[in-house]
């Protein structure tokens, strides 16, 4: 039975969760639209915009875990994580807005305007983002608690994935008047504006509970003890994979709609009727809904068959329904929806179950090295994932070079059978390796109860730092 302590009210469980709806207002955005705007709106080469998604999100993971381990080290009166939410919502909202601004500029001076506003927007993302996943791990002791705590955060997750996939490409159009560029800007003011709104939200309704101990800061022990830390080591090649494969499917969904299917501003029939309804944002917003619906199967996968054998058995299935998505005909719009669909409900109980897992990661490293470095785990963890982004965008935007894609233009053969690859056989190739990897994964459930035990022993006989 958990102590009293452990336990979390709802309302702190949807604080959390709206924080990273919060987060993927940009973090989806990215994935899903920038290098659709970098190409079609904002007139950049696929070749160049490719670089600059690698050398980007680059400098996002590289900065993630110095930032980890500067909120390790912060002391505050709201505690060590939370007060970046609060100090960073409003630059973060700023810049995310400069990204989508498009000045009237020279295409040199594009380029170096996209280089400075995207490597602002990481910065910006990872300064506020690392505290926000780190917190999860001292808001509670409680493994379970905390698997609980990441179903509520995944919820915020994709809640802000659906308005994004539902609501981006409607916007646009409705609020640029046919000026896409227009569009872009107006409706990034307004979700900027809605993210620091959910940031300031989440830092007002969240508590910092598991207090530091007095420990001299030492970062390369840190970093050592993370080095030989396996389940650390196997969750870091597991996320690099995942997100290199994400990164790939993300960033050409709006490509493969436009330039593959030919729905490109095309009317459709739905219920018996002709109406005016984007493909590419219907296909992003039954996924989102799909993967809403997965979430709440999480509870009872973990229950019935642990995290790590649950978490496995999802993403290989879904590896199958993504290369499965390759003989879909071309022509047949709803059975791509229905596929994806399906392999989202596969992939929807799996970040919560990865988040979880990390936060039984770090009570490991406390437990076997001595060494509480909850903000370090999370942002190193963010770095492999980060740079699986930065692989997967930067092949996205290459790729499409190398396949002969021109904007706005017809594309060959060739092109089209390279989305098409894009889309489904190096997403599907990237999740049958990280389902092998996970295999090695080796804490189980009952390993991660003896270790929160005898770490609650621990702490109750440690002094805290004072706050």
């Amino acid at each position: 039975m958990e102590p009293n302590s452990a336990k979390l009210p709802i309302w702190e469980k949807i604080g959390y969760g709206l924080g990273d709806a919060a987060s993927n207002i940009f973090f989806q955005t990215v994935n899903m639209f920038l290098l659709f705007y970098y190409t079609d709106v904002f007139g950049l080469n696929a070749k160049v915009a490719g670089t600059l998604f690698i050398l980007a999100r680059f400098w996002d993971a590289l900065i993630d875990p110095l930032v980890g381990a500067l909120a390790d080290r912060t002391r505050s009166r709201w505690g060590s994580y939370r007060p970046y939410l609060l100090w960073m919502a409003l630059p973060f909202g700023l810049i995310g807005y400069a990204t989508f601004a498009n000045p009237a500029l020279s295409d040199t001076a594009k380029i170096a305007y996209a280089y400075v506003t995207y490597f602002l927007l990481m910065t910006a993302y990872a300064a506020i983002n690392v505290p926000y996943s780190a917190l999860m791990g001292v808001m509670t002791p409680s493994s379970k608690e905390r698997t609980s705590l990441s179903s509520y955060r995944f919820v915020g997750a994709f809640g802000g994935q659906l308005l994004i996939a539902l609501g981006v490409i409607p916007l646009v159009r409705i609020l640029g008047h046919g000026d896409k560029a227009l569009g872009f800007k107006v409706t990034m003011a307004i979700f900027s504006l809605l993210a620091v709104l959910l940031f300031v939200a989440t830092f007002l309704m969240t508590k910092e509970r598991i207090k530091p101990h007095h420990e001299k800061p030492d970062f390369r022990k840190d970093i050592g003890s993370l080095l030989k830390n396996k389940p650390w080591v196997i969750m870091v090649v597991a996320a690099l994979l995942t997100l290199s494969g994400a990164a790939v499917r993300w960033a050409v969904t709006p490509h493969f709609f436009k330039y593959y299917g030919g729905y490109n501003d095309a009317a459709m029939h739905l219920f018996g009727r002709e109406i005016f309804l984007d493909h590419t944002s219907l296909f992003l917003s039954v996924g989102s809904l799909s993967f809403l619906l997965g979430i709440f199967f999480t509870p009872w996968l973990v229950h019935r068959f642990g995290k790590k054998n649950s978490l496995m058995v999802l993403t290989l299935a879904n590896a199958a329904v993504l290369l499965a998505f390759f003989f879909v005909p071309r022509g047949d719009f709803w059975t791509m929806v229905w596929v994806n669909a399906l392999a989202s409900l596969l992939a929807g109980p799996t970040p919560a179950l990865v988040w979880a897992i990390y936060t039984d990661v770090a009570d490991y490293g406390e437990w076997h090295f001595g060494r509480r470095t909850t903000g370090l785990a999370f942002a190193a963890a963010m770095f492999a994932q980060k740079f699986g982004m930065s692989i997967g965008g930067g092949l996205a935007g290459w790729l499409l070079g190398i396949y002969g894609f021109q904007a706005d233009a017809i594309q060959s053969e060739q092109t089209l059978m390279g989305l098409r690859v894009l889309f489904s056989i190096l997403p599907g190739v990237f999740a049958v390796a990280n389902g092998i990897v996970l295999i090695w994964y080796p804490l189980s459930d009952a390993m991660v109860r003896k270790i929160e035990e005898e770490l609650a022993e621990r702490r109750a006989g440690a002094s805290p730092d004072p706050a």
